[in-house]
């Protein structure tokens, strides 16, 4: 079932009956992702998005660190009219305006680890390098999950990226057995160098960032038919940040610009049946 747009489902509900499945698309662009969405060119993503295709929202952030600590305390993108909107997730912080009755609040420090306590198993499928544990800096976020996993041919660097991602994501379900899961993934292959997957293409273009989301759609098939086929879900996907391709001379992100700051988001159930419409 897909959600009408900025409502949100009483998570309360929603946290100990289903697994959930959050999904950053790192350095995706709105308008890049809502063009090829209207253009019918995201065939799997594309069934589960709202009928006005992706949501637009504002990060926390302008880069992958910052924005998915945002992320990790509650502050997912904000719906870019104003507020205040309620929160699906939050830990305990005094004098919240975006607490509802229908937010799940966690006395711990994160959402993971708040999770955790409510008896899911916490995985996270690194991208790129905020979460390679290569570093102390690398090993910051990974940290907050119970299990967690990178290697180089999940990186910004592989083509095969999110195929790569999506099967041990898959099999870290599987190795779950009936616990219930909070499954994180992070997808590199939208982030730079996404030129690779532009025949032809010698350099990063809004282009190529195109062709890069064209390939993760596809890829993240399985792992959505996965999650439906194991248990009820409750999926969130978005972007963290965009990216500027020289509009107004900006470039790449950690900057503060329309291209960076607006993101497509959308959250989702899925389960045994798929998604359906409302």
């Amino acid at each position: 079932m897909t959600l009408p747009v900025h409502t949100i489902p009483d998570m309360n509900k929603v946290v100990g009956s289903h697994d959930i499945l959050f999904i950053t698309l790192d350095t995706l662009r709105y308008d890049v992702a809502q063009q090829l969405h209207q253009a019918g060119e995201l065939p799997v993503l594309g069934r589960y998005l709202p009928r006005g295709g992706w949501e637009r929202r504002h990060s926390p952030a302008s880069f992958t660190y910052a924005a998915h600590h945002a992320f990790f305390a509650g502050f997912l993108p904000t719906p870019d009219s104003p507020g205040p909107h309620p929160r699906l997730f939050a830990t305990a912080f005094g004098g919240s305006e975006t607490t509802s009755k229908h937010t799940c609040v966690f006395e711990q420090e994160s959402i993971p680890a708040g999770l955790a306590a409510a008896g899911y198993h916490t995985i996270c499928i690194g991208g790129v390098g905020f979460f390679n544990k290569l570093t102390a800096l690398g090993r910051v976020l990974p940290a907050m999950f119970a299990e967690s996993h990178w290697a180089h041919s999940m990186g910004v660097d592989a083509p095969n990226s999110t195929a790569n991602q999506t099967v041990l994501a898959q099999q870290c379900l599987q190795q779950a057995g009936e616990r219930r899961v909070m499954l994180f993934l992070n997808v590199a292959a939208i982030h730079k160098p996404n030129r690779v997957y532009l025949r032809g293409s010698e350099r990063d273009s809004l282009e190529s960032h195109a062709a890069a989301l064209r390939y993760v759609d596809g890829a993240l098939a399985p792992l959505l038919e996965a999650c439906a086929a194991r248990a009820p879900t409750f999926v969130i996907i978005c972007s963290d940040h965009g990216s500027a391709y020289g509009e107004e001379g900006f470039h790449g992100h950690r900057l503060a610009h329309e291209t960076v700051w607006n993101v497509p988001y959308a959250h989702f159930f899925l389960n045994s049946s798929g998604a359906t419409r409302p």
